[in-house]
């Protein structure tokens, strides 16, 4: 079963695990709850926006049209704050920031998305993604855990961005430079939508998953 963190008479906040596709999400939760197939395929049985497969945490879901079109204008307008928490190759030095970089598909590898700075060819034609970070921890065996928090909603855009400021997720297969090794324990990317933030509702939290506590819980926290 999925697990809910919510419900009233018009949104269902579920806490989506790690390895399920979007694509299956739908009907997965329309046969556990099959008064939710209200909106057939075309609309994606009511899911209002993505989590990649691999992965986890709060996603929201629309039980009527209204409040489908409500959520997506609210996405589409930025007023639904998210946050992530990641674990990331290397140690960032300064406390938190901003990556800006505009993202488009990148030309080597059609699967990715491409960070592009002012002046780069590509630019022009590239989207703006903006993701703020905060430092949370750092560790001797090379990581860092981070809290992000994504102002714009671009495709695979936490681990696009954190790839081009060289600071690749831990576990992530398609973003991941050669010679990484991720953390014992870790068998997918460190990656988990912690909270959403919805104008006149409140914040749904899903607590971090068993595996990725158990992967920091082998860390050991740098005094620097």
């Amino acid at each position: 079963m999925i697990p809910i963190l919510h419900e009233d008479a018009d949104l269902l906040v579920v806490d989506k695990p790690a390895g399920l596709d979007i694509e299956a999400l739908g009907p997965t939760l329309a046969k556990e709850r099959p008064e939710l197939n209200i909106f057939g395929p075309e609309l994606r049985y009511g899911i209002a926006h993505r989590l990649d497969k691999d992965t986890s945490g709060v996603l929201l879901v629309a039980k009527n049209k209204e409040s489908l079109e409500l959520l997506q204008a609210q996405f589409k307008n930025r007023e639904i704050q998210k946050e992530y928490i990641a674990l990331a190759h290397g140690i960032m030095r300064e406390p938190g920031g901003l990556m800006d970089a505009r993202l488009n598909r990148s030309p080597a590898d059609r699967r990715k998305q491409r960070g592009f700075l002012l002046g780069q060819e590509g630019y022009e034609t590239a989207r703006d993604a903006v993701t703020e970070y905060e430092v949370q921890k750092r560790y001797a065996e090379g990581f860092t855990l981070l809290r992000l928090f994504p102002k714009t909603g671009r495709k695979h855009q936490i681990r696009a961005h954190l790839a081009h400021k060289g600071f690749p997720l831990a576990g992530d297969a398609l973003y991941g430079f050669k010679g990484n090794k991720p953390p014992t324990g870790l068998e997918r990317q460190f990656l988990h939508a912690i909270s959403i933030t919805i104008p006149g509702k409140t914040s749904y939290t899903a607590p971090l998953p068993k595996d990725l506590g158990a992967v920091l819980s082998l860390l050991t926290e740098s005094p620097e």
